[in-house]
């Protein structure tokens, strides 16, 4: 049987190269509907009411206003932040 040439690349380097190229070449991204463009700084709507973990600095009395009532303190936080917001 004789070796099959043509499937061998003649060039070592170049075909490295090119599978270097193919193996880190990002695919285009697929155009999204007008409807769902992204907003920046806002999480995606794939899941409704998800929630994003966020660090964010209060002043000590607003902390303690909102923790003086006991657990569910970032739940009202996150209500008044909703209704200050329009939300």
């Amino acid at each position: 049987m004789a070796f099959d040439r043509s499937r061998r690349p003649s060039d070592p380097r170049q075909a490295a190269e090119a599978a270097f190229k193919a193996a880190t070449t990002k695919p285009p991204e697929v155009a999204k509907p007008a409807a769902v463009a992204p907003v920046a700084g806002v999480a995606s709507a794939a899941v409704p009411g998800a929630r994003e973990m966020v660090s964010l600095r209060l002043d000590r009395a607003v902390l303690e206003h909102f923790q003086k009532d006991g657990p569910g303190w970032q739940d009202r936080i996150n209500a008044a932040l909703k209704s200050a917001a329009g939300l």
